[in-house]
C-alpha cells in the first residue's frame, strides 16, 4: 500500500478528496507521448472524506468510501486542486464508481 498522504484539506458533506494515480509510463516502439496526449487518470486513493449528505430528515448519510481506499471515478468527474503543491481531485461520492481491493 502506498504511503498516506496527510493533506490540509476537510471535504464537505458527501465530498471525498482523492489523489490520482498515474500510471506507469510505457514507452512502445520508442514513441514518447506527451503529457498532454495521455489519458487523465481514472484511479485514485482516498485522502480524506466528508461526514456525509443530509437526508430530508436532516440526518447524516453514512459515507462508504474511507481514507486509503483505491477508487475507480469517472473520467470527467469532480475539481482539480492544488494544496500545498499537490494535485488533489474533490468528487461527490456518487462519482466514485467503484472500491478495489
Amino acid at each position: 500500500m502506498a504511503t498516506k498522504t496527510k493533506v490540509n484539506v476537510k471535504p464537505l458533506a458527501d465530498r471525498v478528496v482523492v489523489t490520482p494515480i498515474e500510471e506507469e509510463e510505457e514507452m512502445r516502439g520508442g514513441l514518447y507521448i506527451p503529457d498532454t496526449a495521455k489519458e487523465k487518470p481514472q484511479q485514485g486513493r482516498v485522502v480524506a472524506v466528508g461526514p456525509g449528505a443530509l437526508n430530508d430528515d436532516g440526518e447524516r448519510m453514512p459515507m462508504e468510501v474511507e481514507e486509503g481506499d483505491r477508487v475507480l471515478y469517472g473520467k470527467y468527474s469532480g475539481n482539480e486542486v492544488t494544496v500545498d503543491g499537490e494535485e488533489l481531485l474533490i468528487v461527490e461520492q456518487s462519482n466514485v464508481l467503484a472500491i478495489l481491493d
